[in-house]
């Protein structure tokens, strides 16, 4: 009996593994660091009860000032019943840049998260349940309350991502190599496993985008029930609540839907649409009696970033803050340079081949679907942000990827399978997709434990010279 193709296949399968691995302990290996902050602060401590020093506390119970400005929001609300984070603020290493100061309801003067309320809003549901039960704050209890609450905001969810990345594998291809490349590529190689560490808005607009497509995926191909539609139209939208540019996919989704049936999409998607903009609208009037978010709010005269002390004012902004000046260089490190979509994650590059492969050859009409929505969407995306003045041209800041496009990975993935049919029957092909996910795994692994660095390309070009 000739075993020859049940060994390929066996040994490609292991390759994907073994290259993610690769890449996982190559990404730890460049980013090793012998500083002990444990050790260090311990020394610290012992200074500061001598007398010879004040500050001590090297350590943050959380990791950068964009997710404390959110567990501030957290806090406030379930602690003091109020969006104003004052109080939270003034205590050690819970600061952050990230806010914006303006008029609260009674005409006082008042500190809030910059970030827009809903995801907040959502969070502060278990904390508050775990306050009641238990009198416990997040300011006694960082590491325990904290992580317990990303396990449930970001580590669950992105259980139910990878199932649905693997719902929509079976589907998708036939060949099982490349149903596990996939996989393999959504639990190793992209930043969205990076991010499970911080609170943040890009993992659940990801997530969000997944079951929005396996909606998108059952109407297209059954019409669906009512269910699909509402819940296609619910999480679409809540991918742009929670990233405002994947509003662009939540309109060309519910275009697609229409025109599978327009009459489900106003029974269903419309009104899953609905219960999301109330919510995101209305969590925005009650923080800030306005309709619009806060970063809609800095024009001259009405400028809730402009305040004595602000980071955002031009003469404070530090280091990448400050904004490229140039667009053509933006336009290269957000695609092919040090914080490229592309240089960074290489396997997105057969993700734009299966687009045109699927365009060209009709390689399944959800598929080809798929395809177009994503070329379409990936330059509107990048081109919006190009386009952004100088100010807002900072690459999402101390970051270890181009945050803003993390909401299309799974748009990303569904496009390569066309791509990876191909290559899969070919030696050459497999060997070629290990690579690729090997550079993309070390690219998600470089950030060992915080994902608010820059990228390993970033690190290298300073090192070597190249920038300033």
């Amino acid at each position: 009996m000739n075993h020859a193709p049940e060994n390929g296949l066996r040994w490609g399968l292991y390759g994907l593994v073994i290259a993610a691995a690769a890449g996982v302990m190559a990404g730890r290996l460049l980013a090793v660091n012998s500083v002990d902050r444990v050790q260090l602060e311990r020394y610290l401590y012992r200074q500061y009860l001598q007398g010879r020093r004040q500050n001590w506390q090297l350590q943050r119970p959380f990791l950068s000032a964009n997710d404390r400005s959110r567990w501030a929001t957290v806090r406030a609300l379930v602690e003091h019943g109020t969006y104003e984070i004052d109080r939270i603020i003034t205590e050690p290493n819970w600061d952050t840049i990230d806010k914006v100061r303006h008029p609260n309801a009674q005409g006082e003067m008042r500190f809030y998260s910059s970030k827009p309320p809903l995801l907040a809003t959502l969070v502060a549901g278990p904390y508050w349940v775990i306050h009641r039960l238990t009198g416990a704050t997040l300011g006694q209890y960082p590491w325990t309350i904290g992580r317990g609450l990303l396990f449930l905001v970001n580590w669950l969810p992105m259980l139910g991502y990878l199932a649905v990345v693997a719902w929509l594998g079976q589907r998708l291809s036939r060949s099982l190599w490349t149903q596990m490349a996939v996989l393999v590529a959504a639990g190793f190689g992209t930043f969205l496993t990076t991010f499970v560490v911080a609170l943040n808005n890009h993992l659940p607009a990801a997530v969000s985008v997944a079951v929005s497509l396996m909606m998108l995926y059952r109407i297209w191909h059954a019409q669906g029930r009512w269910r699909d539609f509402f819940l296609g139209g619910l999480f679409s939208a809540f991918a742009a609540a929670c990233d405002l540019p994947a509003l662009s996919f939540c309109a060309l989704a519910t275009a697609v839907a229409g025109w599978c049936n327009w009459r489900q999409v106003l029974r269903g998607w419309l009104p899953g649409v609905a219960v999301v903009a109330v919510a995101f609208f209305g969590t925005n009037y009650l923080a800030h009696q306005s309709l619009r978010p806060p970063y809609a709010h800095r024009q001259p005269g009405d400028n809730w970033y402009d305040y004595p002390g602000s980071y955002w004012r031009e003469e404070n902004r530090q280091g990448i803050d400050r904004g490229e000046p140039s667009r053509w260089v933006y336009a290269f490190h957000i695609t092919l340079g040090h914080h490229g979509v592309f240089s960074l994650t290489p396997i997105w590059v057969l993700s734009v081949v299966g687009a045109g492969m699927s365009l060209r050859r009709r390689h399944s009409g959800f598929v080809s679907m798929c395809g177009l929505m994503t070329l379409v969407l990936l330059v509107v995306v990048l081109g919006f942000y190009i386009a952004r003045p100088q100010m807002d041209r900072n690459y999402g800041g101390m970051t270890s990827g181009f945050r803003w496009a993390f909401w299309l990975i799974p748009l990303l993935l569904v496009c390569s399978y066309p791509a990876l049919d191909f290559l899969g029957q070919r030696r050459w092909g497999r060997w070629l997709v290990a690579a690729l996910l090997a550079l993309s795994a070390l690219s998600a692994s470089y950030p060992t434990w915080n994902p608010w660095v820059h990228p390993w390309i970033y690190r290298a070009l300073e090192h070597w010279g190249w920038l300033g």
